[in-house]
């Protein structure tokens, strides 16, 4: 009885772990028609930082919230496809103030990658991420505010929301939740890092 239980407790933590997170019933907007995720949209509306191969003709864009531990389990397990692939991360404000704070200082800093490792590591120590000034540009604000309705635009109702071209197939895929590294390469079909 014991094993079992120890069993679908570690199943219920696994599924939690590759669950997202969703937006506050409080903030969301009212929901427009949805339109077809295209990772052309997503590459001309979307402002995000990039990380990994920058040369890569193969761009992953990831929706995230600095709040979401999910999107931090992405975070981790996506690095080793950075030798790879080129990723953009496209912060969002959904989770709590602090989202769009923590998103304004990812978005201007010098090094957002190593920032971003930095906050994620404190986030998911369970101290909230880095400290940001709750002052944010306008352009910066409206920049993660745009982002917002684009990721609601596509119907997403969690982060983290992969949008990419698969390799294989050259079809755009998209999906919310975090994967692991192989579910990821996977899924973005790469071959096993």
């Amino acid at each position: 009885m014991k094993f079992q239980n120890l069993f679908l407790s570690s199943l219920l933590l696994a599924a939690l772990a590759l669950a997202g997170c969703s937006q506050q019933d409080a903030s969301k907007p009212a929901t427009p028609a949805k339109q077809e995720v295209s990772v052309d949209v997503v590459a001309a509306q979307g402002k995000g930082f990039a990380v990994g191969a920058v040369m890569s003709n193969n761009t992953v864009y990831v929706f995230f919230d600095p709040q979401c531990p999910h999107c931090g389990h992405l975070w981790q397990t996506a690095a080793p496809l950075q030798r790879k692939l080129k990723f953009v991360w496209i912060p969002v404000g959904w989770v709590n103030a602090s989202s769009t704070t923590q998103a304004a200082a990812l978005l201007t800093a010098s090094n957002p990658g190593a920032l971003m490792t930095e906050h994620e590591a404190l986030l998911l120590d369970g101290k909230g991420g880095l400290s940001a000034s709750s002052s944010v540009a306008p352009d910066v604000a409206q920049a993660i505010k745009n982002n917002t309705a684009l990721l609601t635009s596509f119907g997403a109702e969690s982060v983290p929301f992969i949008v990419a071209r698969n390799l294989k197939s050259g079809q755009t895929v998209s999906r919310e939740g975090a994967l692991e590294t192989a579910a990821l390469a996977e899924f973005l079909g790469l071959d096993a890092p």
